[in-house]
């Protein structure tokens, strides 16, 4: 049943079709946008995480370091002051070590050193030199968890969840687009509904006026007549302002222009669609972004008792480092007495006693996991239970599509029938209302009664992630955004 109405009075209308409004909202719903800047939040927070494991250059320079101080000499006994203005450079080349967590670094400093010492009681010395100190370094913890790793796996499974929550997002979409849409069609069908009461209510008055005008019908009846009159233009009124009212949350939830006016065209017919119940459970628990969603808060789980355990651990630091140091007063010589400076260190923190803090915040940890794993098994028999009730509202909705139809048949029949003895003058005006009104309610029950069945089909298919229109299945990733 193709169904579209015009309101008088202005001049341009955009026609809306499911399709077209769905298009809408993939770039003008605001919901849809706050998920994508949420997505792009965790993708350039990745793109940030894997920068960090390139090699990194930096330079220091300190143009000016001047300093004036009194100092005791304790090989000497003696006090003294220093003069001093040690301006240096510090080129460094850091590569972070992905698989031990360890970092090599390329340092080369460089400065020229003046400096001048007076002692009290006689004597000054005056230094002024060239100095370069080039060496490799490496910093390896040990005995821990590899932490670069870990925030690697975290950023990319926020990514990942972020994927997911625009999946649904869409999905979700889909729904509440579908809902408004429908909204805005159901308040078109009432409103013509009204105006077919309003044209009938009209007739029977015109018959009544006409046959008190002639002295064939009481005065009483024209007053009844009268109010259902009034009482059907009350209801087309608000029948109008429902509709304008439908067709603001449409065009808000689509992004559009609130001031341009639109009429929705759509097919409700009610084509009994077949489902399985297996094919729709078992593609839910395959295909559904939730369970995801479920492992994923599981493995965060699994890091977090990681961070835990790491708190008060046994751990320890390897330092290595190996260079080649170099002074000269003349800048060309700096290199002709090179010193080497290796270096070595071992470090280790070994915790003796937390009062059992730690012991504490792992069974903590461990409890939070498995509400995780909990959540999982729930959100499982969720899908199954949503799915079932779901295909038995689609079965009812059918049933009550064939009621509503014959009732819709039925009441028309009654009240052409009625009309014809109201006419005769055997039916008074307000029992001719009554089935008026009888007539309305029921083609206002069958047009809901398709929507329903229409978007119980739909939370089907979000449900199941299987489309039983196009007998195919919704593969989730065709859900997540394309990036070209």
């Amino acid at each position: 049943m193709i169904f579209t109405i015009s309101v008088t009075g202005l001049l341009a209308q955009e026609t809306l079709t499911l399709e077209k409004a769905l298009q809408y909202a993939e770039t003008g719903s605001p919901d849809l946008k706050r998920t994508l800047l949420n997505r792009e939040r965790y993708q350039k927070s990745l793109e940030a995480q894997m920068a960090s494991l390139k090699s990194q250059f930096s330079l220091e320079v300190t143009p000016l370091d001047y300093s004036n101080t009194r100092r005791f000499d304790q090989r000497t006994s003696e006090w003294f002051t220093n003069e001093s203005f040690n301006p240096t450079s510090t080129f460094r080349i850091q590569q972070p070590i992905l698989p031990t967590d360890g970092t090599i670094s390329l340092i080369n400093r460089f400065g020229w050193q003046n400096s001048s010492s007076i002692i009290t009681g006689g004597g000054e010395s005056e230094s002024k030199i060239f100095t370069n100190n080039l060496y490799l370094m490496l910093n390896q913890p040990i005995f821990t968890y590899n932490r670069r790793k870990v925030e690697l796996k975290q950023l990319e499974l926020s990514l990942e969840n972020a994927d997911i929550s625009y999946a649904m997002q869409r999905l979700n979409l889909e729904r509440n687009v579908t809902q408004y849409f429908y909204s805005v069609y159901f308040a078109q069908e009432n409103l013509s509904i009204a105006q077919s009461e309003l044209e009938n209510t009209q007739k029977s008055y015109d018959i009544i006026k006409n046959k008190v005008d002639a002295g064939l019908a009481a005065q009483e009846e024209l007053y009844q007549a009268e109010l259902n009159l009034a009482t059907s233009k009350s209801s087309f009124q608000n029948s109008e302002v429902s509709l304008e009212n439908a067709k603001d949350q449409l065009k808000l939830y689509l992004g559009m222009d609130l001031y341009e006016d639109i009429v929705v065209l759509a097919d409700i017919s009610s084509n009994p669609v077949p489902v399985d119940l297996d094919v729709a459970i078992e593609n839910g628990l395959n295909s559904r972004m939730e369970l995801r969603q479920r492992e994923i808060e599981i493995e965060n789980g699994m890091f977090s008792m990681l961070q835990v355990k790491s708190q008060n651990e046994f751990v320890g630091d390897v330092n290595l480092s190996f260079g080649f140091t170099g002074d000269n007063e003349k800048l060309n010589n700096i290199f002709d007495n090179i010193t080497q400076n290796p270096q070595v260190s071992v470090s280790f923190n070994i915790p003796l006693f937390d009062w059992g803090e730690k012991k504490a915040r792992i069974a903590a940890q461990e409890a939070t996991n498995k509400t995780f794993e909990l959540s999982l098994d729930e959100e499982k028999r969720g899908i199954i239970i949503n799915i079932r009730q779901t295909i038995r509202n689609l079965q009812n909705q059918l049933n009550q599509i064939d009621i509503a139809i014959q009732n819709d048949i039925n009441a028309k029949l009654t009240y052409d029938i009625n009309l014809e003895r109201y006419e005769n003058g055997d039916l008074t005006s307000m029992d001719l209302n009554l089935y008026q009104v009888q007539l309305s309610q029921n083609k206002v029950s069958l047009a809901q009664a398709r929507i329903n069945y229409k978007l119980e089909l739909l939370n089907l298919k979000i449900q199941s992630l299987y489309d039983f229109v196009n007998d195919q299945p919704i593969i989730p990733s065709e859900l997540y955004l394309n990036e070209k």
